[in-house]
């Protein structure tokens, strides 16, 4: 037993963490090849490595995965120290390189100075397809960057989109590759103007693709599927700028019945609250004096209308800008703005007592009972004010940074 248990420390020493082994680079120039200042690491692996997102029998393990900036060409190499097969008969490491060679696709180099012959093509690489919008952001280091924002409906796309979306596996939790050829997915493309060597190149920062479903008899609902501004460019609101893009650029299309979104994370719909309070904001449905007077059939239709947002998310945006014209120190109003919110928050517990009293014609008592127990008013009341508390922090949040663009 000791021997086993000396042995499974031993093999121990040769897991790594795949997601601090990864290590991910936009290149722009040679010497960012060695800088460890422009590396990133990914958020999630287990796609590629397991739910444990660990890789076995290695020792130092590397996994390089370095990215032209602008046509994204692709250097791969593993690197380690020792393999488990080096000092353990029988023990087999995984195939690590394998595995990456089933996402990234085919053309990349394995030779660092065949990668950096390839960066002085990027002088010849420009974004795909339409301009939609300009946009500057003031770097204290550089100080004003300009980037542009593409819808892309061109030739020469779909291998350079291969190379973009094996990002999606490092920083989407559920992310899928998607089907390029499929004339019903649009895709919009950042990229960050720079110089380099009195020459206007091209870097990468983000991108989204939305999927148009047919709605009966004659509109479409575009349905943002995913959408990722790289780790290098997050934080700087170029998710709102891209967002607020497409956005625009549907709302300009008399066919579109709303802007939908595929399953949106935390984080999403909060950059959507944002980006559609600033929408909103100016339409006459939505102003100061109105919001007083509760979420009407005007908002609905006039977001609808003018901006191809649904019932729910203008609900949303009124509560958003009720919150900001209401004087919460004031308790009747505070009490009006609480019972206004919690009214939309309280739901699916109404649906809850409506399942409760189904089931009462068709449960056995101690069956009931259980069912009761997990629908106790008292909890509810507890979850509700939870929510309401939870809504209102993300709320203020929004209207915090509205301010601060103001």
């Amino acid at each position: 037993m000791a021997n086993v248990n000396t042995m499974e420390k031993k093999l121990a020493e040769y897991k790594c963490d795949t997601n601090e082994a990864i290590s991910l680079k936009l290149v722009r120039f040679p010497e960012d090849v060695d800088d460890d200042s422009t590396t990133f690491h990914p958020e999630y692996s287990h796609q590629v490595f397991g739910d444990d997102e660990v890789a076995f029998g290695y020792k130092g393990l590397q996994i390089q995965l370095f990215y032209a900036a602008g046509n994204l060409s692709t250097l791969f190499k593993v690197k380690y120290t020792s393999k488990v097969t080096e000092t353990f008969d029988c023990v087999e490491a995984d195939d690590v390189e394998g595995k990456i060679r089933e996402i990234i696709p085919a053309g990349f180099t394995c030779n660092t100075d065949d990668f950096i012959s390839l960066l002085e093509k990027e002088a010849n690489f420009k974004p795909f397809g339409t301009l939609l919008h300009t946009y500057t952001v003031h770097s204290e280091e550089a100080g004003e960057l300009t980037y542009q924002i593409h819808k892309v409906t061109c030739p020469g796309f779909r291998e350079y989109h291969e190379r973009l979306q094996t990002f999606l596996m490092w920083f989407i939790e559920t992310a899928s590759f998607i089907d390029a050829d499929d004339d019903r997915w649009d895709f919009f493309l950042v990229f960050e103007k720079y110089n380099k060597d009195g020459e206007t190149l091209y870097a990468t920062v983000g991108y989204m693709t939305v999927y148009n479903y047919y709605v009966y008899p004659d509109k479409t609902r575009p349905r943002v599927s995913q959408m990722l501004i790289l780790p290098p460019f997050q934080g700087e609101g170029h998710g709102a700028q891209l967002l607020e893009a497409v956005h625009r650029f549907y709302c300009s299309l008399p066919k579109v019945q709303d802007i939908t979104a595929e399953d949106p994370s935390e984080n999403y719909v909060k950059l959507r609250d944002y980006v559609l309070v600033k929408l909103c904001q100016g339409l006459p449905s939505f102003a100061v004096d109105k919001l007083h007077l509760g979420f009407s059939a005007d908002m609905i239709k006039e977001a609808q209308d003018k901006l191809k947002i649904n019932k729910k998310h203008a609900r949303r945006v009124y509560e958003i800008l009720r919150l900001r014209a209401t004087d919460m120190s004031d308790e009747d109003k505070a009490r009006e703005y609480r019972l206004e919110v919690k009214k939309r928050l309280f739901g699916p517990y109404r649906k809850n007592q409506r399942e409760l009293a189904k089931m009462r014609k068709c449960l056995r008592p101690e069956e009931l009972v259980s069912h009761m127990s997990q629908m106790d008013t008292q909890t509810q009341h507890e979850e509700l004010e939870k929510s309401y508390q939870d809504v209102v922090e993300d709320y203020r949040r929004i209207i915090e940074r509205l301010a601060s663009q103001a």
